[in-house]
């Protein structure tokens, strides 16, 4: 017989959190944190699966989905194996999303394709996500005794002029609005926040020296954020019954200046 306390079975009511584009960078350890919080963690990416699977296999009472953030289809069935795997869903961390470098004066670059592509997976993605998992988390809600929570990972150029292109921190800035409507009208079940980091020290930006150097010199905290500092906002907003609407800014300080 199934231990019913166990997260190995089905009908266990331990919180579940899906953390989408959770293989590497701000992802990966927002997901093991979750995990070391006690939730079981979903894990998701779009092509890195056995890098996915192999998380998922040292995390306790992990899973997880492949899926293409940019396909409709791939979305609904990315929250369907979400609910799946534990019955339910308590936590939606919408993470995963792209970005390239455009010259934010040279308007000609940032072509209709390219302003389509980001948006359907930065700002679209998020909101099919959110209303194809809203039953989930008002369920758990219901069967918690309390409010579900949805994370969006935004960008500090979202708040500022900043960011890599226009139109990434023009949907960056979609995200932080739609983040406080989503608040408003998903409460008192489900609390919506945001956090909208500045230079995360991962992989990809390890060649972006300009932009280390401006962080290492003139962010008051003299460093790019970790991975782990995200993660740590992100599980206090988890954590936090009450706090929603809030877009918090995570740049070292670097809005200061």
């Amino acid at each position: 017989m199934n231990d019913p306390t166990s997260l190995d079975n089905p009908q266990n009511l331990g919180r579940v959190a899906l953390v989408t584009g959770s293989t590497s960078g701000i992802g990966a350890a927002i997901a093991r944190r979750l995990a070391a919080d006690g939730f079981a963690v979903v894990l998701h990416s779009r092509s890195s699966a056995e890098t996915g699977r192999a998380m998922a296999a040292a995390l306790p009472g992990a899973a997880y989905v492949q899926a293409d953030l940019a396909d409709d289809s791939e979305r609904a069935r990315l929250i369907e194996a979400a609910v799946a795997h534990r019955g339910r869903l308590d936590v939606l961390v919408n993470n995963a999303g792209i970005s390239w470098p455009i010259p934010h004066a040279d308007l000609a670059a940032a072509t209709p394709e390219i302003w389509e592509r980001m948006t359907n997976v930065n700002v679209i993605a998020p909101w099919r996500l959110i209303t194809a998992a809203e039953p989930a988390l008002r369920a758990a809600a219901a069967s918690a005794g309390r409010p579900a929570a949805i994370v969006n990972i935004s960008s500090h150029a979202g708040v500022r002029p900043k960011g890599a292109s226009i139109p990434y921190a023009a949907g960056k800035a979609a995200l932080n609005h739609m983040t406080k409507l989503l608040a408003a009208t998903l409460a008192p079940a489900i609390r919506v926040n945001a956090v909208a980091p500045g230079l995360v020290d991962t992989p990809m930006t390890a060649t972006w020296t300009a932009m280390q150097a401006m962080w290492r010199e003139r962010a008051p905290m003299r460093r790019p954020a970790r991975p782990e500092d995200i993660a740590d906002l992100a599980a206090l907003l988890v954590a936090s019954d009450y706090v929603t609407g809030e877009i918090v800014l995570a740049d070292g300080g670097f809005n200061l200046t």
